[in-house]
């Protein structure tokens, strides 16, 4: 049905959202004098990408996450940015939307020509996608997804005690 007609007009409501809108319009001011300043560290100071743990050291995650892993490449920003045009190559990581840094590193996909920081797309895999964040192309490309579910299927452990489809016997 809606507020009251009067609800407006009550003070309470007017003052609380003015001193929000307020410190919402003072921190884009300092926000924007750090980034002038060249202080951008000071933005988000809790976060040092140069320090953060692995999140593969930190939990074991699954299977299949540490197959696509294996699978996909790492490397250097710096050397992919030496090899190829670095117009063609994107600003920042899509997932973090961090600009990637000389000393990042950066995983590849090997089915779509997108790239991210090492750490922000295992967080994904981490989480049991298969695809890739933007264009949700699978991880996997076709011709190595035969291989990539024998190695899951091993990895699991079944074939022992399923091998050659023994003959299961009555007691």
């Amino acid at each position: 049905m809606g507020f009251p007609a009067g609800y407006t007009e009550v003070l309470l409501p007017k003052l609380l959202i003015n001193t929000l809108s307020f410190f919402g319009l003072l921190r884009r001011l300092i926000l924007t004098l750090l980034r002038v300043m060249g202080l951008p560290e000071f933005l988000d100071p809790d976060v040092d990408w140069s320090t953060r743990p692995d999140p593969v050291s930190l939990e074991a995650g699954s299977v299949s996450a540490t197959l696509i892993r294996e699978m996909l490449p790492v490397a250097v920003f710096s050397d992919i940015i030496a090899g190829e045009n670095p117009d063609d190559l994107p600003e920042n990581c899509a997932v973090c939307l961090y600009e990637f840094e000389e000393r990042d590193e950066i995983r590849r996909m090997r089915n779509c020509p997108h790239m991210f920081h090492r750490s922000c797309v295992d967080r994904w895999i981490d989480h049991d996608r298969k695809t890739c964040p933007l264009c949700r192309t699978p991880f996997v490309p076709e011709e190595l997804q035969e291989d990539f579910n024998e190695r899951l299927w091993a990895a699991s452990g079944i074939p022992e005690f399923y091998s050659d489809y023994a003959p299961i016997t009555n007691f």
